[in-house]
């Protein structure tokens, strides 16, 4: 077996959704979710097809998030996985539609943060062995840093 780092390329620190599921229905099913969870959403998403054609199907209501996602896809290149970039929500206002997308199996990840797919590859073809989200904590917080953490959550309106 080879092991990969895939960096997945996101010049503008996007939001995105890494995941995996189990077939082909799972394009409409999550442009229909993504859709209907937040009004004039702006996401590009692809999934990689495991078997007959073989395809990267795409779509999305951003042609330059499509095409970002659909890059990303193809270096990533693992059957079943899917990638959705969203241009003018967040993860929080999505990831429960997203999961209740009966085809949704796992998600790997849903960050701004750089992100690498740790790839497996054999004779049959590729697998994600995980995914690198960031980088490792410089330490834990404080009174300070945790009154903080709680004061932006209210600011924002995430907490009451």
């Amino acid at each position: 077996m080879e092991l990969h780092a895939v960096p997945i390329e996101n010049p503008e620190g996007l939001n995105l959704i890494f995941g995996q599921s189990h077939f082909i229905k799972t394009v409409e099913d999550l442009h229909e979710a993504l859709a209907g969870a937040v009004p004039g959403i702006r996401f590009g998403l692809a999934f990689c097809e495991s078997s007959g054609p073989r395809l990267v199907r795409t779509t999305g209501t951003d042609p330059a998030l499509v095409a970002l996602a659909t890059r990303n896809a193809l270096a990533v290149g693992c059957g079943h996985t899917f990638l959705i970039f969203l241009g003018n929500a967040y993860p929080v206002n999505v990831l429960g539609a997203v999961r209740q997308v009966p085809e949704v199996c796992q998600v790997y990840c849903a960050t701004a943060n750089p992100v690498e797919v740790i790839v497996g590859a054999t004779a049959r073809g590729r697998g994600v062995l995980g995914v690198v989200d960031g980088q490792p904590p410089l330490g834990v917080e404080g009174a300070g840093e945790a009154g903080a953490r709680h004061d932006l959550l209210r600011k924002i309106g995430y907490k009451l």
